[in-house]
């Protein structure tokens, strides 16, 4: 997959991949046997991984979100710095969000705030590799060299023990494959298994799940003769697995296809329409809401991103000036992203998910404090005509926020500050490695402890020298 996104007109920078045409993948890959690969499961129990029924939803904001428009707004700061919206007050006494969150805002005493997450590298690749492989190079690469945290879980809880469920450890929706990050060397078979289609149209449905039509399951049957197609398979499963027990790993690829908890746990029509409305009848609102029921029916891991056409002209939150004017895209995305997020945050509480279930919202980095100004390269939805003299932020890596709740956290809390401008870390930094650590600690994986072999067969270490957040432990 090339990095880099489709838009109209020049970019400031490559940006964060768009995948508008979301959940793409879709059960196609069975054709190609990629399937059984992907579920495939070891029986050896590495050291240090507890098997766990834990599970992490991760809403990815590709691009980054500013932090002072958002969760760190600093009013007192000088009109070059502190955006146009006004601040407000949350159910946490003393702490302000901006008046773009008003949902999350009355909120906040269910989740925590990280003000003080940095890491190093500038780009969109390089950065994305820090926050998600602990790769600490700082100069953008065409592939990643460490497995994401999803493909490491996802490999290293298929190695320690059977699984009755017929969904897979994990799943994207409005995932892209490659590129900024990826499985490394665990191999492909622990990519997500992803979907195609919009879940907010009413004839949303994941192709073949849950199949009872005989003619349908007889086919199936047929296109499963894996034995004669070994080629194929040996290209799908996993580099280093080996192959004597592959009627299990094919039963558990038909298992998925026919059996119908797989289907139900897709089906939001199976949801309430006061829930479905919470949540917001968009995208990004059903994403969540999927996300919610993926995890409630047994996924592992559930990554989803909000991008595509609720972001505004560009389709992410790439904030540059020539991009868009940040202030018009922040204000046309905020209210799908405030209701949604805020309808995840209550149902994981009020449905008793907030201790097995941790979620985190994030992007790869934050914008620079000090607005920039350049001339739009193309009108849309958050930006002026071309050549339109407007407002935008640039990357910031050095200081920026996230949301975390779920996951056994004490709630209510921030964590960590930004000096006056919100330029810099002054108190509680939290870097990429600390992020990591946090996130398997949760899984029941001790990152500092866990190794992979790499492609010289290397033993690699998950997290060399991060440690969990200790506000973020359960």
């Amino acid at each position: 997959m090339k990095s880099g996104i489709r838009s109209t007109g020049m970019r400031h920078c490559a940006g964060p991949a768009d995948r508008r045409h979301f959940l793409q993948a879709g059960l196609a890959g069975f054709a190609g046997l990629s399937l059984p690969g992907m579920l495939r499961l070891r029986a050896e129990h590495p050291t240090g991984v507890t098997p766990s029924s834990t599970a992490v939803i991760m809403v990815w904001l590709p691009g980054g979100c500013s932090q002072l428009d958002t969760y760190d707004p600093k009013p007192d700061a000088s009109s070059e710095y502190r955006g146009p919206f006004r601040t407000i007050p949350t159910k946490i006494p003393g702490v302000h969000f901006t008046e773009l969150l008003p949902r999350q805002a009355a909120l906040a005493d269910k989740f925590t705030t990280v003000r003080s997450m940095m890491q190093t590298a500038p780009g969109h690749p390089a950065g994305t590799m820090q926050l998600l492989s602990g790769d600490m190079a700082t100069q953008d690469k065409p592939a990643v060299k460490y497995p994401d945290w999803m493909c490491a879980t996802n490999y290293l809880r298929s190695r320690t023990g059977s699984r009755e469920n017929p969904l897979p450890r994990y799943v994207g929706i409005n995932w892209p494959l490659g590129g900024y990050h990826g499985p490394a060397y665990v191999g492909d078979a622990y990519q997500p298994f992803t979907v195609s289609g919009d879940p907010n149209q009413p004839n949303f449905s994941v192709p073949h799940l849950g199949v009872s039509n005989p003619a349908e399951l007889a086919r199936l049957g047929r296109r499963a003769g894996l034995r004669q197609r070994l080629d194929d398979l040996q290209q799908a499963v996993d580099r280093q697995l080996e192959m004597e027990a592959l009627d299990q790993f094919e039963a558990q690829a038909m298992m998925l296809l026919t059996d119908p908890r797989a289907k139900e746990a897709f089906d939001l029509s199976r949801e309430d329409d006061r829930t479905r409305d919470r949540y917001g009848r968009n995208a990004w609102g059903q994403q969540l809401l999927m996300a919610r029921r993926l995890v409630e029916a047994g996924v592992d891991i559930v990554t989803t991103q909000l991008s595509g056409p609720l972001c505004g002209r560009v389709g992410n939150w790439d904030d540059h000036a020539v991009n868009c004017n940040i202030f018009e895209s922040l204000r046309y995305r905020a209210d799908a992203y405030d209701q949604a997020v805020a309808a995840l945050i209550e149902d994981v509480h009020d449905r008793g998910l907030d201790k097995r279930v941790l979620v985190v919202v994030t992007g790869e980095f934050g914008h620079t404090p000090k607005i920039s100004y350049g001339a739009s390269t193309g009108g849309g939805p958050g930006s002026a005509p071309a050549g339109t003299q407007q407002p935008g932020r640039d990357h910031w890596p050095a200081a920026f926020s996230n949301i975390w709740f779920g996951g056994g956290i004490r709630p209510g809390q921030v964590v960590g500050a930004t000096d006056r401008r919100a330029e810099a870390v002054i108190d509680r930094r939290c870097t990429a490695h600390d992020f990591l650590a946090t996130i398997y600690h949760h899984l029941g994986i001790d990152a500092s402890a866990v190794t992979i072999q790499d492609f010289t067969g290397r033993p690699t270490l998950l997290v060399e020298n991060g440690r969990p957040i200790p506000e973020l432990i359960g």
